[in-house]
This record gives C-alpha cells, sequence and structure tokens, in this order.
C-alpha cells in the first residue's frame, strides 16, 4: 500500500514536463542570492560595455561636450573678498578657466582642481575689493569658453556662525514663528465654551489654513528647484517630498498603536502642528536668506507677514483638540513642534543656504500637509453629519483660505 501511495505522489500530470524544476524545493541562501544579483550584474556589463565599446566615441568627436555649472552661492566673508559655491550638475567635466567681476578677469583660488568631474563641488576665493551697498557680476569661464554668471544684487558682509548672528537669527524665528503660534494658542479657553457645530466651523477653518499652506510650500518647492543643479533632479526631489513624506507619516502613525487611537484628536492635533512646523521651516529660511544677502526691507516685510499669518496657525492645532482635557505641557509641546522649527529655518538659511535642500524641505512641508488634510477630513467624515460638505463647514473652509489669503498679501512675493 505504501509502495502505491509513492508511487501516486510521484506520478506526473499529463501537463507537467519531464524533467521541470519542482517550484517547491527549497533554494539555499546561496542559490537565493545569486538569482537576485544575477539580472544586477548582467546589467552592470551592459552599462559598461555600451561607455567603453559602444558608439559613445563618435558622438563625443561629432559634437561638442555640453557643459552645466552651477553657482550656488556667492557669500562675502569680510571686506576685500568673494567666496563662490559651485557644483557640476552636468552630465560632462568641466573645467574652470577664468573668473571675472564686473567685466574684469580677477585673481582667484580654487580648493582643489580646476576641472569639476559630475557633481564634484568647489570653493572658489577671490580677493576683490567690492564696494558695501553695490551690486556685482561674477562670471566663471569654461575651457571652452562658455560662461556661466551670478549677480550679487546688494553686496553686504555675509552673517558667519558666531554667538551674535546664532542669537539674531533665533530672536527673528521665535518672533516670526513661535509667539505667533502660542498667541494663537490663547485661543482655547474660547473654543471649549463653543458647540459641536461651530467647533467643526473652526475645524474646517483649520483645513481651508492647511490647504493654502500646503499649496504655498509647494509652488515654493517648483520655484526652488529651478535653480537646483540639474545632475540633482529638481522635480525629483519635490516628487520624493510630496508622496514620500504623507507616506512615511501614515507608516509612523500606525506603527505600534491601534488604528483608533491613531485618529485620536490629540494625534490629528499633533499632525497639524508637524505639517505647520514644516512649513514654518520654509518661512524661516526666506527669512534668513533675505537678511543675510542684505534684502533688509524685504526680510521686514516677510516678518511682518508671517507674523499676522501664523498667528491662525495656533487656532488650527486647537480645533482638534477643543473638547478634550489636554495638560499645559501637551499644549506647550504643540506649540513648540508648530514654532521652533522656524528658528532652524532661519539659521540654515542664513548660513548655509542651498536651493537643494530649500526645495525638499519645500516638499516635505506640503507632503506633510497633505498627511494633515487627510486625517481631517477622515475625522470629519467620522464626528461631523454632512462631513466636510455641510454649509456652515463649507464657510470655514472658504474663511480659512480667505484669512491667509489676506495675511499673504503683506507677505512680498
Amino acid at each position: 500500500m505504501s509502495e502505491m501511495v509513492q508511487g501516486a505522489a510521484g506520478a506526473r500530470g499529463p501537463g507537467e514536463a519531464v524533467g521541470a524544476l519542482d517550484s517547491r524545493d527549497p533554494a539555499t541562501p546561496r542559490h537565493r542570492l545569486f538569482l537576485a544579483l544575477g539580472p544586477l550584474v548582467l546589467l552592470a556589463l551592459l552599462v559598461f560595455a555600451l561607455l567603453k565599446l559602444g558608439p559613445l566615441g563618435v558622438f563625443r568627436d561629432t559634437f561638442p561636450p555640453i557643459e552645466e555649472l552651477t553657482i550656488e552661492r556667492v557669500t562675502l566673508p569680510k571686506p576685500g573678498e568673494l567666496v563662490v559655491h559651485v557644483v557640476n550638475g552636468g552630465p560632462e567635466a568641466v573645467t574652470v578657466a577664468q573668473v571675472l567681476v564686473d567685466d574684469a578677469s580677477w585673481l582667484h583660488y580654487i580648493d582643489g582642481d580646476r576641472t569639476l568631474g559630475r557633481l564634484a563641488r568647489r570653493t572658489i576665493r577671490i580677493p576683490y575689493p567690492w564696494v558695501e551697498g553695490e551690486p556685482h557680476v561674477v562670471r566663471l569661464v569654461t575651457s571652452t569658453g562658455l560662461t556661466f554668471d551670478t549677480t550679487i544684487d546688494v553686496a553686504t558682509t555675509t552673517p558667519s556662525a558666531d554667538a551674535r548672528y546664532l542669537t539674531t537669527f533665533a530672536l527673528l524665528g521665535v518672533y516670526v514663528g513661535v509667539i505667533p503660534v502660542f498667541l494663537g494658542l490663547l485661543w482655547f479657553p474660547a473654543l471649549r465654551t463653543a458647540s459641536r457645530r461651530w467647533l467643526d466651523f473652526f475645524l474646517a477653518l483649520t483645513v481651508g489654513l492647511l490647504i493654502f499652506l500646503g499649496v504655498d510650500a509647494f509652488a515654493e518647492a517648483l520655484e526652488t528647484a529651478t535653480r537646483v543643479p540639474g545632475a540633482f533632479q529638481g522635480l525629483g526631489l519635490v516628487l520624493l517630498g510630496v508622496l514620500g513624506t504623507p507616506l512615511a507619516l501614515a507608516a509612523i502613525g500606525h506603527r505600534g498603536r491601534a488604528r483608533r487611537e491613531a485618529s485620536s484628536p490629540f494625534h490629528v492635533a499633533l499632525l497639524i502642528a508637524i505639517g505647520i512646523g514644516l512649513h514654518n521651516l520654509g518661512e524661516g529660511l526666506a527669512i534668513g536668506a533675505a537678511y543675510s544677502t542684505g534684502a533688509i526691507a524685504l526680510g521686514t516685510f516677510l516678518i511682518i507677514g508671517f507674523l499676522l499669518h501664523n498667528t491662525t496657525e495656533g487656532l488650527g492645532i486647537l480645533a482638534p483638540i477643543a473638547k478634550e482635557q489636554p495638560s499645559i505641557g501637551r499644549l506647550a509641546m504643540l506649540g513648540a513642534i508648530a514654532g521652533v522649527p522656524t528658528v532652524l529655518g532661519a539659521w540654515i538659511g542664513a548660513f548655509t543656504y542651498s536651493p537643494l535642500w530649500t526645495t525638499l524641505f519645500f516638499a516635505i512641508g506640503a507632503g506633510a500637509i497633505v498627511q494633515v488634510v487627510w486625517e481631517l477630513i477622515k475625522l470629519f467624515a467620522r464626528r461631523s453629519e454632512g462631513g466636510l460638505t455641510a454649509p456652515l463647514n463649507v464657510a470655514g473652509l472658504m474663511a480659512g483660505l480667505l484669512i491667509m489669503y489676506l495675511t499673504g498679501l503683506l507677505v512680498p512675493a
């Protein structure tokens, strides 16, 4: 009987090929590793063959090289000196042959080889008697004769990361981001006395505020992406930030907690504070960059506009938890999460401004706000009859958009 069972088990169906590999056989770890890496090795060999043996040499001899240099920043650390930060974002190596300042060839020093490979960075120091408050033009000339220019609109000494300037920009961040958010939190006693219907109105107003902030951050990300060196793919950074951030926040929200707790009012308020904080990081970048480049009037208008802009953000944080019993410590934590990033942004913008990081920060801020708005929409679906489309809630959403638009008129474009 056992032989018959074995024979039946070993018999092949009519559609099975003799000698076919049994997919149920366990593979050894070494075998699995070979199966995973095999296609990658073949792909690497294919790319190597194209670069070394393919027809690229014919095209190189026929067409001139494509050169691309990006001047990320020009700093003026002290009187009589310019420092140019440059990166090669193109496909070809670029050799810096000459440096001109205000149409005059000038002595300069490069911290490395004159030839920049792909993604390579160099710092060019130029002893030049720049004049306080006047514009200057810096031009880099490559070995092929191509030129890459940048203009210093207002020549002024670039702030250095010492105690004085660190404190100054920290105070600017506190004034613009921290104080307005905490002022908004003072509406908590008033919100606690509001009816459920009006609480939903203020929650819808929060949605309007966040949608405006999200679109604003997304537009800023697209604008700064145009100044990112081509090799770093500015639009790709925007995509990573806008799509990756809400997915990451959603994953963190579900990790180690039940779905009910992850959607609690305090969790929604925390997400709102995170989204606002990431947006305020971008505001701090704008303020720090304005003051560090000598645009004092622009920086002042930014401070006034953002100050009014951000006072309403505290109200947005409070709306989901108005009927809860949060401690003063929790409210202070939410306010700090929303406001303190402005200080960090002011430091980054003043001392190490980079279009690449600025684009990524704005994109992350926009992505975080997408996740927050989604959580608020789900909250409305559970607690409000008619959801976000109820007449009073629609009025609240439109009021939030209108408030941000009107206060935004004070922020120069």
